[in-house]
């Protein structure tokens, strides 16, 4: 889907939802496709509780990530950003607002991104 302003094309935002019961915990997962990356919500409760972005860079092999929004101390945002970056290499916005006390959770919820991109490419 392609907008044309000024002459210029222009790539429209798409949004794609899909849940998935994760560890007895409904999980709530958002994608608005941007142009050059995709910005990715994931929660059980809709709350904006922290935002990363991380892109990748031509002088380091990992890519850049910060933390624009949330508690520093919580390193699922970047960490989660900079994974998906490094796989897709876009620029990505995360927003994981998910509590970071079960780690299988955090496992679980990784591998269902990784198989909706796998299902859905056009959509990240």
């Amino acid at each position: 889907m392609n907008a044309t302003e000024n002459g210029t094309g222009v790539d429209a935002i798409t949004v794609h939802n899909f849940s998935e019961k994760i560890l007895e915990q409904v999980v709530h997962f958002h994608v608005m496709k941007l142009s050059g990356g995709f910005f990715l919500w994931v929660g059980t409760s809709p709350v904006l509780s922290n935002l990363a972005v991380s892109m990748n860079s031509k002088y380091d092999s990992m890519p850049l990530s910060s933390l624009l929004l949330g508690e520093p101390s919580d390193t699922s945002p970047n960490s989660l950003a900079q994974r998906l970056a490094k796989k897709t290499m876009k620029q990505v916005f995360v927003s994981y607002s998910i509590s970071a006390t079960n780690s299988n959770l955090s496992l679980l919820v990784e591998e269902r991104i990784k198989k909706e991109m796998e299902l859905h490419p056009e959509f990240f």
